[in-house]
């Protein structure tokens, strides 16, 4: 597969360029990054230690118009453009950006019209394992149980919480029969009262080089069980995403998610 990285300057972007470098069935067709850039026109193997004779640019449907599938994990209007040119050349996408509203989401459901998609909060392989398992848990621990997602990030990440705590309060709601906007608890301060037990809170830190931590906890009478899934560095997600590329080789257009791409659904 023709594989092309958007953001490819960037601390994931890196990630992706090597692996797709390393893998033995994918070549690296394209490597984009925002105009004005201190990276463009550079080769996008250096910035790994792996020349190889990609440039990056800030073009998108000349960069796209030999790749097969591009993966991003920009930024919401980043990855509308993109989705754009994806569209209109037939490209195949893999999006693991966050912080999208409901807006955007209705943007990627209809481009998905023309174009195969996966779009998830988090591509690793773990922590869609643990979406599975929350289900489970949230049915079993029904009654009788506070809920809190705790996750933290590092310094850089611009929204908060994070997809994936987002995610995990969604299959959580979902499993309790709930919606989460109505019953989700983005902070506390000053006196709150006593604990909502229909609510499911979250907690957010924010600091140094965090890659990824996330937990929900479930703290009863007397016990607590906590299902946690902690990144040492980023290429769970690079390799995840390499997988949905691959599961989307071939079809011509539809929305999936890593769920899909696993085998979970």
């Amino acid at each position: 597969m023709r594989i092309a990285i958007a953001g490819s300057s960037g601390r994931m972007g890196r990630m992706l360029v090597e692996t797709v470098l390393k893998a033995e069935d994918m070549q690296l067709a394209a490597a984009l990054d925002v105009a004005g850039s201190a990276y463009l026109g550079k080769d996008a193997g250096e910035l790994v230690g792996a020349p190889c004779g990609v440039s990056i640019r800030a073009d998108i449907d000349a960069a796209l118009a030999g790749a097969d599938c591009l993966i991003d994990f920009t930024r919401p209007a980043g990855t509308l453009a993109h989705l754009a040119s994806c569209r209109k050349l037939g490209v195949a996408m893999v999006i693991g950006t966050t912080g999208m509203e409901a807006e955007h989401k209705r943007q990627i459901q209809e481009a998905a019209r023309d174009i195969p998609i996966v779009f998830a909060p988090n591509m690793a392989v773990g922590v869609n394992l643990v979406f599975k398992l929350l289900d489970t848990a949230a049915r079993v621990l029904a009654q009788g149980y506070d809920i809190e997602v705790i996750e933290a990030h590092h310094r850089h990440k611009v929204d908060a919480p994070s997809g994936t705590a987002l995610r995990m309060g969604e299959v959580v709601a979902a499993a309790l029969g709930r919606e989460l906007k109505q019953c989700a608890v983005y902070g506390r301060e000053g006196v709150t009262g006593e604990r909502d037990p229909s609510t499911i809170g979250f907690a957010t830190v924010r600091g140094g080089d965090i890659v990824g931590d996330h937990t929900v906890l479930f703290a009863g009478t007397g016990e607590r069980v906590e299902i946690t899934h902690k990144a040492a560095s980023r290429m769970p997600y690079a390799l995840g995403s390499l997988r949905a590329a691959r599961f989307l080789n071939g079809r011509s257009n539809g929305l999936y998610d890593m769920q899909d791409v696993l085998g979970l659904r």
